[in-house]
């Protein structure tokens, strides 16, 4: 299938880049600038509301979707992509949004530390510390007490595939569901590692050339792309892990890695599926969630969370 002509349209306005570097201030301000005023944001949930996770290694932001009032829910704690030094709660907002609303669970979204400013694994500690603390609130939450879903795009699929892993060395069972949209698994950006990298380095928004650039703030952080945490494709044992939902791009350089991990988590015995969006590139959910082709996606989340 080609690329959705919509989406087509719109990366044919985008400059041309030559990858020479990321300027991370005027990066963050554009996407900022983007975000719309609280009171345009849809869809329209029983309540959003900004709350502080004190954790041992200090105070993470989030913030609390309720999709519908009633006595108790399922709790997704959702991280937000960036290439692991931009994204926030209100630039992601509206991914949260749509995941309370096609998955009736309740939110947490996590405005976690990100890089360069703060060192690895800042951002990855307060995502796990943020998932201890659902379980440790969970009567304040209303939750269910049966299930608990990680998710997230693009690095922030990095963190749930990583958190996950965390959890389970820990023996912290608790965790029933994971969503990993268009996932980061694999931060050794070798061009030859995956078919993908080649077939779609160039034209569909995010390109191959720009994947070490943007990455590189979290790399040069402290982050090893030979660490299992940092690269969780490269982890050796992948059994026991909760069930996983794996969403990829056709048109995404990413696209062959997270098939792979996929691949590897059914492997290992893990609960998987893996589904490849057709006329869809990166960031898709985020972007293009308007389409109607593309917010299909977030309906395939909620009947695979509540599976």
């Amino acid at each position: 299938m080609a690329l959705h002509p919509d989406i087509a349209a719109f990366i044919a306005t985008l400059p041309p880049s030559d990858h020479s570097g990321v300027d991370k201030d005027a990066w963050r301000s554009g996407e900022e600038g983007r975000v719309p005023a609280v009171e345009d944001r849809t869809p329209q949930l029983a309540e959003v509301r900004d709350e502080t996770v004190a954790t041992d290694q200090g105070e993470v932001p989030v913030r609390i979707y309720t999709p519908t009032a009633q006595d108790t829910y399922g709790v997704l704690v959702y991280f937000h992509g960036g290439a692991f030094f931009s994204g926030s709660l209100d630039t992601h907002d509206q991914v949260a949004r749509l995941l309370a609303e096609q998955s009736n669970y309740k939110v947490v979204s996590v405005g976690y530390r990100r890089a360069p400013e703060h060192a690895y694994p800042a951002g990855l500690t307060d995502c796990y510390a943020v998932v201890r603390w659902v379980e440790d609130n969970g009567e304040a939450l209303n939750w269910n007490q049966q299930q608990l879903a990680l998710a997230g795009d693009s690095s922030g699929a990095n963190f749930v595939a990583a958190v996950t892993a965390m959890a389970h060395d820990d023996g912290f069972d608790a965790i029933t569901h994971q969503v990993l949209m268009y996932p980061s698994v694999d931060l050794d950006f070798d061009a030859q590692r995956y078919a993908s990298l080649v077939e779609n380095a160039t034209g569909y928004g995010l390109e191959t050339e720009g994947l070490l650039p943007h990455n590189q703030f979290y790399l040069d952080s402290g982050a090893d792309p030979a660490d299992p945490l940092v690269s969780p494709i490269k982890r050796q044992d992948l059994t026991g892990l909760p069930k996983a939902l794996i969403i990829t791009a056709q048109y995404d350089p990413l696209r062959d890695e997270g098939e792979a991990y996929g691949a590897r988590l059914q492997e290992a015995g893990v609960e998987t599926t893996v589904i490849r969006w057709d006329g869809a590139n990166h960031g898709f959910m985020q972007n293009f969630a308007w389409i109607p082709e593309m917010r299909q996606a977030y309906e395939t989340v909620g009947k695979f969370l509540n599976n």
